[in-house]
């Protein structure tokens, strides 16, 4: 099963200036929790964000540079490489950014693992819209808190059949 996993806020923003725009711990834990020991996919600029390859995953960067390298990453020139070498390794595979990443591999993705930002922020990079093909099957509400800024929910859909 290939699963996007994104968090945005109530206009599908992502991001900005290649950088997350909120802190949200509970977030990063669930992210944790859903993608821990399987392989994940990525942009290499996603990969630069964050700065090293995820722990106790499989990391797979998709990059046009074919000069490009990083510790601990398997790097690959397109989606369909990345897709089958993550399907090697476990047919589990997670997609976690970024924006180009999101809009070419939706059309692949069973199901979306999407926390939803009770805020809008502002910044350049959007996930693609996700209205028609999928049916939301749960949704989990966190308000806001000592640690929280805003409310979020998690909420995970399914490809319609």
């Amino acid at each position: 099963m290939i699963t996007a996993i994104v968090a945005h806020d109530l206009n599908r923003l992502i991001g900005g200036g290649n950088d997350l725009l909120w802190h949200l711990p509970d977030d990063l834990k669930h992210f944790k929790a859903k993608t821990l020991g399987k392989p994940i996919i990525m942009g290499r600029r996603t990969f630069d964000s964050v700065g090293r390859a995820l722990p106790k995953r499989s990391n797979i960067v998709i990059t046009r540079k074919t000069d490009w390298s990083a510790n601990k990453v398997t790097v690959v020139s397109s989606l369909e490489a990345a897709i089958a070498t993550a399907q090697s390794i476990d047919q589990d595979v997670w997609i976690v950014g970024g924006g180009e990443i999101y809009r070419l591999a939706l059309p692949y993705c069973h199901a979306l693992e999407i926390t939803v930002i009770d805020a809008a922020y502002q910044g350049d990079t959007w996930f693609p819209s996700y209205d028609e093909g999928f049916v939301e099957v749960s949704r989990a509400h966190h308000p806001a808190d000592d640690h929280h800024a805003v409310a979020f929910d998690f909420i995970r859909l399914e490809r319609r059949d």
